[in-house]
């Protein structure tokens, strides 16, 4: 993958030094996939355990950290598209992708802010695009030439459902974590191109209360 961002400097670190830069890729992940990208380099430092001094000699603002993250997290999910690729059956493998993909958004905070944050967001887009697009095309197009999945559906709808998986994890985070698994299971029975009787659906309805604090962003 072509790095879009690097350390200050290219040469081989010392050992102390690329544990601490380890430490605070660790440490980054943790809290952009918690919180989101608005967090400070001090609040990826106090995660670490390293003072601010040493994120900044690794990375000289939150945009490289961002980068080096982000390669990282897009080859775990090409990879998990690959993995699909590897179950024979055609509406398994697709369900397979569907759920890999959307569990990254719904896990991650930080890795839809990344690719929606402004020029850098689309820099990072087209990353994305270029490592998964030809991935989820084998996928998609394997499930439509066995006739399981609608042929009206185009490759770019699906990216599309990923981000409302995600905009909905993200809503419910609190009140119902696992709640999106529940709905991405009425949108893959929409999906199909038949079926005999509805997918019968994970977790339970949200309550009133659940319902209440996720729309407005409150824990139960």
């Amino acid at each position: 993958m072509t790095p879009m961002g690097s350390p200050v400097s290219a040469r081989p670190l010392r050992a102390d030094a690329e544990r601490n830069r380890r430490r605070i890729l660790a440490a980054a992940s943790t809290v952009f996939a918690e919180r989101g990208l608005d967090v400070s380099l001090d609040d990826i430092a106090a995660a670490a355990c390293v003072g601010v001094g040493t994120v900044y000699r690794r990375f000289p603002d939150k945009d490289a950290l961002i980068d080096a993250l982000f390669e990282d997290k897009i080859a775990a999910v090409a990879d998990r598209m690959r993995a699909s690729l590897d179950v024979e059956d055609p509406w398994e493998a697709f369900e397979f992708f569907m759920r890999g993909v959307c569990s990254s958004h719904a896990a991650d905070r930080g890795l839809k802010e990344a690719m929606l944050s402004g020029d850098r967001g689309r820099e990072r887009m087209a990353v994305a695009r270029e490592h998964m697009a030809p991935l989820a095309a084998q996928v998609v197009q394997r499930a439509q030439a066995a006739g399981v999945l609608r042929a009206d559906l185009g490759v770019f709808d699906f990216p599309m459902l990923h981000m409302l998986i995600g905009d909905l994890a993200a809503k419910t985070r609190d009140a119902a974590p696992e709640y999106w698994e529940r709905v991405l299971t009425v949108l893959l029975d929409g999906l199909r191109a038949h079926r005999d009787e509805p997918t019968p659906l994970a977790g339970a309805p949200l309550t009133r209360e659940e319902f209440t604090a996720a729309m407005t962003n409150r824990r139960c």
